[in-house]
């Protein structure tokens, strides 16, 4: 089943330039990954510092090997320095069962 990860950053203000190439960096990487679909970035209407990312993935075990990729842990260490707060991070399935 298809995956949906929601990856929300909180960034210091400043350093913009630096923030988005590593993003830029994190996509570029991404879309060489089996099993990426596709993903986009918002930024909050309210707070432009916070970054909601939304990466779907064509099964979890997909993102999974991505997540631990030693090039992806460097990337997000060094977007470490720019931000607030850690990373969060949460895992959708489409179709999942809802439990009642």
């Amino acid at each position: 089943m298809h995956a949906k990860i929601l990856i929300k950053r909180r960034f210091r203000k400043g350093k913009q330039r630096e923030i988005i190439a590593l993003l830029k960096e994190l996509r570029s990487g991404a879309l060489r990954q089996p099993g990426y679909i596709s993903g986009e970035t918002l930024a909050s209407a309210e707070d432009p510092q916070l970054l909601l990312v939304i990466a779907t993935w064509q099964d979890l075990e997909s993102w999974h090997k991505w997540q631990a990729n030693a090039t992806r842990q460097t990337l997000e260490k060094m977007l470490g320095i720019y931000q607030e707060s850690a990373t969060e991070y949460q895992e959708f399935i489409l179709g999942g069962f809802i439990e009642e």
